[in-house]
């Protein structure tokens, strides 16, 4: 039985959430506090977190950020009442894996839950490809998920990571925005949003700009490709 973490202060919304994952056979832990989460988190294994952003005691984005300091696996559903561009690249950020604005349907928060559990488990699973990728200057070292350019580690968030072996292992051709959401987010994310953009943008920034490299390629309309220099 998978175990969930529900950080949610709002009462009717925290109880509906509740009920509707122990419906779905799930073991489900709420809180409504973010410093108490925080607590919880450091004495506790949960195989997922629903959590709210606008929290009393530590808000949403702080307690994602001090979460991955020590754990960049289990994934993360950050909840929000603002559909804005800039706080969805905020919590991206810190760290979540996937994001819902309110209100929602509760079957899609079901869905989306039961989505990052399948990846979480997938990408826990033995490495079966080669041990590791190199690409000019780039290396990544699939059995520890380790990244480094010029001889420099370059650490990398769950979904960062993913794109960039996607993109490798496509030996420089397309690989279809499409694509890269149903292979990584999985058919419950929809295709028009802009996450892709921002998690490409993510990746620039930390394994191209750095090093005065310009590797992830877009091809408007078609999708991205990794350009060997």
């Amino acid at each position: 039985m998978k175990k969930i973490l529900l950080i949610e202060d709002d009462p009717v919304l925290n109880r509906n959430i509740k009920e509707a994952l122990t419906a779905e056979q799930m073991e489900v832990e709420s809180v409504f506090d973010g410093l108490l989460a925080e607590r919880l988190l450091k004495r506790e294994m949960f195989d997922c977190l629903v959590l709210d952003i606008n929290l009393p005691g530590k808000n949403g984005f702080d307690l994602c950020k001090a979460f991955r300091e020590y754990n960049a696996s289990t994934p993360v559903l950050m909840l929000t009442a603002f559909d804005e561009l800039e706080d969805k690249v905020k919590g991206f950020e810190c760290g979540a894996d996937d994001y819902l604005t309110k209100p929602f349907y509760i079957r899609e928060l079901i869905l989306r839950v039961h989505s990052l559990l399948k990846r979480s488990a997938t990408r826990q699973q033995p490495e079966k490809r080669e041990s590791t990728l190199a690409v000019s200057d780039l290396v990544v070292h699939l059995g520890h998920k380790k990244v480094s350019r010029q001889g420099v580690d370059i650490p990398l968030t769950p979904r960062e990571y993913q794109i960039l072996v996607k993109l490798l292992q496509a030996g420089g051709e397309l690989v279809s925005k499409k694509d890269l959401i149903r292979t990584i987010w999985g058919s419950v994310v929809d295709a028009n949003t802009n996450t892709v953009e921002v998690y490409i943008n993510f990746l620039r920034n930390k394994i191209d700009k750095p090093f005065g490299k310009e590797s992830i390629k877009t091809k408007i309309g078609f999708g991205y490709y990794f350009e060997s220099q």
